[in-house]
């Protein structure tokens, strides 16, 4: 039993950030159609911007934190705005396969810079934020997960349903034509959604590299379970894709300790395969029907 709740801690933590992570793959999504397959790339590159702050600039976690949130929020703004706003009005394939050019981009960029080594974050995380309940003992890093995942998500919830630019968000999302016929400034709306999307892949790849360390190929990687996240919950449903992150967490975390480490990446595209031979849209995408 004890094993099992530590199993269950551990999954829901890293649900957590996958869930991040693909809120801003579903934001992009829904905004503009468009399949950000530089995602991990982006992820990496804001853990690999956290580490050099602290390790060569030797600035403080918190303002080394920041200042990475801060530097990926204005790589999303300065992608859409050299890279995909060119490509406005362009048949779709063309920007998909855009970011696929970007992802080997930023993948040369970080080899080049950093190497294909694995780097550890120096330990920063205060030791009393282990939480010892007797057998079970959480290490501070999943409860920084945990936290900084719940954190996160109130504040974009609480941004989407109350903010202008929220609102905006998912009018642009719903309906581009009627949001812009109401004088919405989609331009804005996309560069706003790939900022915002960076921003939290850059969140989620520095608390994944406080638990795992930081590799290119391995941060890269996650960028590609953030599909079966997105696809299981639905490409269109940021609360779906949420849940569905939550089920892949404790998927990987219950296979790799009961069944075999090697199969936790395998067993949740299985499970994903099971799911959309019932609900081809997903558990929580919307079903159209196209009317001839």
């Amino acid at each position: 039993m004890d094993f099992f709740l530590q199993l269950l801690i551990n999954g829901i933590s890293i649900g957590f950030l996958y869930g991040l992570a693909a809120m801003g793959f579903v934001m992009i999504f829904k905004s503009s159609s468009v399949l950000n397959f530089a995602h991990g790339e982006m992820l990496a590159l804001g853990a690999y911007i956290f580490l050099t702050l602290v390790t060569w600039a030797e600035l403080p976690v918190p303002v080394a934190f920041l200042v990475s949130l801060l530097g990926s929020f204005i790589l999303g703004f300065v992608i859409e705005r050299l890279f995909l706003r060119p490509l406005i009005g362009e048949p779709l394939i063309y920007v998909i396969m855009l970011t696929v050019g970007l992802a080997a981009m930023m993948k040369g960029f970080m080899l080049l810079v950093w190497g294909g080594n694995l780097y550890i974050y120096p330990d920063f995380l205060p030791a009393w934020l282990t939480l010892d309940l007797g057998n079970i003992v959480v290490p501070p890093v999943y409860i920084t997960a945990i936290f900084t995942g719940l954190v996160f998500l109130v504040i974009f919830g609480l941004f989407f349903k109350y903010s202008s630019q929220g609102i905006y968000m998912r009018s642009v999302a719903d309906n581009q034509p009627a949001a812009m016929s109401l004088g919405v400034h989609v331009r804005r709306v996309f560069a706003l959604s790939w900022a915002i999307a960076a921003l939290v892949a850059s969140m989620s790849g520095i608390v994944l590299g406080v638990i795992n360390g930081i590799n290119v190929h391995d941060l890269s990687a996650v960028g590609l379970k953030v599909f079966p996240v997105v696809i299981l919950g639905g490409l269109d449903s940021i609360g779906g894709a949420i849940i569905a992150a939550l089920i892949i967490g404790l998927l990987e975390t219950f296979t790799g300790g009961y069944i075999s480490p090697s199969l936790r990446d395998v067993v949740p595209y299985i499970f994903l395969i099971f799911i959309l031979m019932v609900r081809p849209y997903g558990l929580f995408g919307l079903v159209e029907i196209e009317r001839v």
